[in-house]
């Protein structure tokens, strides 16, 4: 018989905290700006993944769009990022593209997510996208009531 997974104190999904770092602290309040936190551990994961992703596309080029380095992705270990998702409690989903355009998808358990962020350049055919955004937006939904 399998334990119940714990539940966490709900005083503690109040306001999200700021992420603590050299940023501008006008820089990591926009960032938690709205958003509170999630008893799901892949949710809340999943939440702070967007909202640094949003962050990084700001200061990107018009022609690069986001890409990772991921430990365990096969060959050099990049992707495109295309989309982000979660399975909880506790799987972390990256969709996108290899660096050969061929179609990938890293789960991840939320205690083992290590990205590295960078610019990549966008193919050629179609305008740069920015998942930030869509991210942002899903996440605006899906905060908690209060």
């Amino acid at each position: 018989m399998s334990s119940p997974i714990p539940k966490a104190d709900p005083a503690m999904f109040a306001p999200c905290p700021q992420p603590v770092s050299a940023l501008a602290p006008e820089a990591a309040a926009d960032m938690a700006r709205g958003v509170k936190m999630r008893e799901n551990p892949a949710e809340w994961a999943f939440v702070r993944l967007s909202k640094l992703i949003e962050d990084f596309e700001k200061g990107i080029d018009k022609d690069e769009e986001v890409g990772a380095r991921l430990v365990g992705l096969p060959g050099d270990g990049t992707m495109q990022i295309e989309d982000l998702g979660f399975w909880g409690p506790d799987l972390i989903l990256f969709l996108g593209k290899n660096a050969e355009g061929k179609t990938v998808r890293l789960v991840q358990h939320y205690t083992q997510i290590n990205v590295l962020l960078n610019a990549v350049k966008k193919p050629e055919e179609r305008p740069a996208r920015r998942i930030g955004f869509q991210l942002g937006e899903l996440v605006e939904k899906t905060n908690p009531k209060d």
